[in-house]
């Protein structure tokens, strides 16, 4: 009796067989979840595709507009409101100050200059010599000098040393500085026609061109404000072998010290400067034959042989007469 319980016993152990439960459970268990699982994220990554390309999509159509106005950022031309003042604020405030720099020079610089003597003032400190008749080669035939221009020319420049017009200037010292430094009315000093002699064209009004022995008149440009040392004079030279006879008006070709310092057109309009005539001896010689005269001012610190400048005080210049 008592071993049939224990018989009993295995029987039902036996029977329960957990292997084959499990096996047949754990397939429609997986399987289920991971279609669950995957199904979402595809579709998430879809949507999420579709959306950049619709906001792709719709910035190319708005991308021109936002480069002007962006209305989502307020911002105008890639500005926004802020940014444009501050900008605008920083240019003006740089210009200004610029447009005051400029200002500001200019004021300090008028300060500096005087009315009386030119802005642009480019002038040699030493002055050059001109002639006139203004031409570097003087040819002519005696029998017709009356017709040519180089008369005309003469009598032209020596308009204004009438003595009637120089006798309303004043008589200054000879061989002395007219300085007139703080006088606001410049005087001028007289320098007569008559002085010139054979050389005025009141005489003679050929000017000796019709006997063959033309007139040169001499001048030197003006500078403000010169002063020659020494007692400078006009001496010409006639290049070739024998000298050349000459006659100087007024004697001894003397540019006197009175007619200096020249004080500029504004302060000085009536300024009269002095002249030195030369009159060529020429002989029958002398005719056909072309002579070449050189003119330089001596006698002062006035410099006359600059070989850049030729005309630097001093003159050259042709002369041919024919019978």
């Amino acid at each position: 009796m008592s071993s049939s319980p224990q018989q009993a016993n295995p029987k039902p152990n036996k029977e329960p067989n957990p292997e084959p439960n499990k096996e047949p459970n754990k397939e429609p268990s997986t399987q289920p979840k991971e279609e669950l699982k995957e199904e979402p994220k595809e579709k998430k990554k879809e949507e999420r595709n579709e959306e950049r390309k619709e906001e792709a999509k719709d910035g190319k159509k708005e991308s021109w507009k936002d480069a002007i106005y962006n209305p989502r950022t307020g911002e105008f031309m890639g500005r926004t409101a802020r940014s444009w003042g501050l900008i605008l604020l920083f240019y003006l405030v740089f210009y200004a100050f610029l447009a005051g720099m400029f200002f500001l020079t200019m004021w300090v610089m008028l300060q500096t200059l005087d009315e009386n003597v030119p802005r642009c003032q480019d002038r040699v400190a030493h002055p050059g010599l001109v002639i006139r008749p203004h031409a570097a080669e003087i040819s002519f035939n005696r029998s017709d000098a009356p017709k040519y221009e180089y008369i005309q020319q003469l009598h032209e420049l020596l308009q204004r040393y009438n003595d009637s017009i120089q006798e309303r200037n004043d008589l200054c010292l000879v061989g002395e500085y007219t300085e007139q430094d703080d006088e606001s009315v410049k005087k001028v000093c007289q320098f007569k026609r008559s002085t010139l002699r054979q050389c005025s064209g009141l005489s003679d009004t050929s000017f000796g061109y019709a006997e063959g022995k033309p007139c040169i008149i001499i001048k030197m440009n003006r500078v403000i404000g010169l002063k020659p040392r020494g007692d400078p004079y006009i001496n010409c030279t006639a290049k070739r072998d024998s000298p050349l006879q000459m006659r100087y008006f007024p004697s001894e070709g003397r540019l006197d010290k009175m007619f200096f310092p020249y004080y500029g057109k504004k302060a000085h309009p009536d300024y009269v400067q002095p002249v030195v005539a030369v009159q060529l001896l020429l002989t029958k010689e002398d005719y056909n034959v072309e002579q070449t005269v050189e003119c330089k001012v001596e006698g002062s610190d006035l410099r006359n042989n600059d070989d850049r400048d030729k005309f630097l005080g001093r003159v050259i210049f042709r002369v041919k007469v024919s019978e």
